[in-house]
């Protein structure tokens, strides 16, 4: 079954409301994309967790300029989220005057108000939302990377259209899976065989050709040959034959066209 596309799976794991029913039920029935969302899940949870930030330090203006730049962020979070935080921490070796009293942390949890000063960066919905979403994206590009199979390559494609005769057309493209071997997948709008379809490489002066197998609908795979040079048989073609036994070509051609990288 085809999985879930990488921005489709990281609005799910991102937003717990968010509208797709066909996407959570694939989730249910796929366990590849349902461990790619639990590992999207963990890091949504992480972020959303408010950190104990007693110990660390608050790092320069210029690295939020650098992950700003780097995930091409809006305007709306183009100012530095821990810039509040930095100016409101005491610098190093800084000891408040003998005759003032500490105030004791009795509400230092609460959130001030009016036009006070405003809270740690983990509780601007802005700076939440492009840090979640910066984790999920580096999160998802790790899990598809490791887990996800090569995809195949395309490697050359042809436009197949009509012969004398005829009127069916279609594509044809090849392409290489991961372990180096080549197929060619034949695609036409109609049958119009009387007989049946047979997919042909074919050497430019049709002197020469390969015969990859009998296509019984309107389209199909076929595995080219192990060292076949495509560039001596870059001509595709779907045959009519007929259930005679032979099996040469019947010189009766449906759709042809020529493959090009």
């Amino acid at each position: 079954m085809p999985h879930l596309d990488p921005e489709e799976l990281s609005l799910l794991a991102l937003y717990d409301e968010w509208d797709d029913p066909a996407g959570r039920e694939h989730l249910l029935d796929c366990p590849e994309c349902a461990a790619d969302y639990a590992a999207l899940r963990r890091t949504v949870e992480a972020v959303r967790t408010t950190p104990d930030t007693s110990h660390l330090s608050v790092p320069g203006p210029g690295v939020w300029a650098g992950i700003h730049r780097e995930l091409g962020l809006g305007e709306s979070v183009l100012e530095d989220p821990l810039a509040a935080t930095a100016a409101d921490a005491p610098a190093p070796g800084d000891v408040p005057p003998s005759n003032v009293v500490p105030l004791a942390p009795t509400n230092r949890g609460a959130r001030p108000k009016g036009g006070g000063a405003r809270g740690g960066w983990w509780q601007r919905p802005g700076a939440w939302l492009a840090t979640a979403a910066a984790a999920v994206l580096v999160v998802f590009g790790a899990v598809w990377t490791f887990n996800r199979p090569p995809q195949p390559q395309e490697l050359a494609a042809a436009q197949l259209t009509p012969l004398a005769q005829h009127s069916a057309a279609g594509s044809a493209k090849v392409v290489a899976a991961a372990d180096g071997s080549r197929s060619l997948e034949v695609s036409l709008d109609k049958d119009e065989a009387k007989g049946y379809q047979e997919v042909w490489l074919i050497a430019p002066d049709l002197s020469k050709l390969v015969s990859l197998g009998v296509m019984n609908s309107t389209s199909g795979t076929f595995q080219v040959p192990a060292g076949l040079d495509l560039s001596q048989y870059p001509v595709v073609d779907v045959s009519d034959e007929p259930m005679d036994g032979n099996p040469a070509h019947s010189s009766v051609s449906i759709a042809r066209g020529t493959l090009a990288s």
